[in-house]
């Protein structure tokens, strides 16, 4: 693992996107990225269980349209963007939405160049046989071990509570609705405050890619890397930058839209 600070990560990909659409004659002017928030339905389809943040309301999904190709980041502070490309590469990464935007034209970038695969989120039952996935390749990778979930993906915690035993997983989550509830036999922790002894306690870190857009991915990648734990980032949000800073991701169901 290559250790770097988190804010020199994200930088580092802004400065290889400028690159790219500077290589690319992608930064004319009519060149323009759309940006805008779908509804439950049009991110994640029909699934059969209801507990995911996007269908309570509590996240939604921003989708880039850039020449064709989607990319998608989730985000508690949607925001719909018209313009151009060169303006979401300037724009200050200071607020979630900016974030939001950023990194969905990000992975449309990286996928009308075909650089990168599974910028648009899974639909229907995918995201239940995704969770499936991601415990399987845990347990083939790794063996059976403590896992710590950072951010609450329902479908994704029980399917490691299922596999690993609820002894064997730590969960983290910023939701205060879920901090000291009980989910699938695990005490849900607060993730304001909680982050590092998760970490520490856990043999390998499973963490969701919206980090990237509520400001907790920095946090998070440079306590990783104190301690030296085995990782993966999980979902569509950190599809671009995984590629371009060799950041381990998964994303079983990920399509390129």
């Amino acid at each position: 693992m290559t250790i770097q600070a988190a804010g020199n990560l994200i930088e580092k990909s802004r400065e290889n996107l400028r690159t790219l659409i500077h290589e690319n004659a992608f930064d004319n002017a009519s060149v323009c990225i759309l940006a805008r928030t779908l509804t439950p339905e049009q991110a994640i389809g029909n699934p059969k269980r209801r507990d995911y943040p996007i269908i309570e309301g509590k996240e939604k999904m921003l989708e880039a349209l850039f020449l064709g190709a989607r990319g998608h980041s989730f985000t508690d502070s949607p925001v719909d963007f018209q313009g151009s490309i060169r303006e979401v590469v300037d724009l200050p990464l200071n607020s979630n939405q900016n974030r939001a935007v950023y990194f969905a034209t990000l992975n449309a970038v990286l996928r009308k160049l075909d650089l990168v695969r599974g910028t648009v989120h899974c639909r229907d039952q995918e995201p239940e046989q995704c969770s499936q996935c991601i415990a399987d390749h845990l347990m083939n990778t790794w063996g059976k071990l403590k896992v710590g979930l950072i951010g609450l993906n329902p479908a994704i915690a029980e399917m490691l509570v299922k596999t690993f035993g609820p002894e064997n997983v730590l969960i983290n989550d910023l939701d205060k609705k879920n901090v000291d509830t009980e989910k699938f036999g695990v005490i849900v922790r607060d993730g304001r405050r909680r982050t590092e002894a998760l970490i520490q306690e856990s043999d390998v870190v499973l963490a969701t890619g919206t980090t990237l857009c509520n400001d907790t991915f920095e946090t998070i990648w440079n306590l990783i890397c104190k301690h030296r734990k085995k990782y993966l980032f999980y979902g569509v949000t950190v599809a671009g930058i995984s590629y371009q800073m060799g950041i381990d991701r998964i994303c079983p169901y990920g399509s390129d839209g």
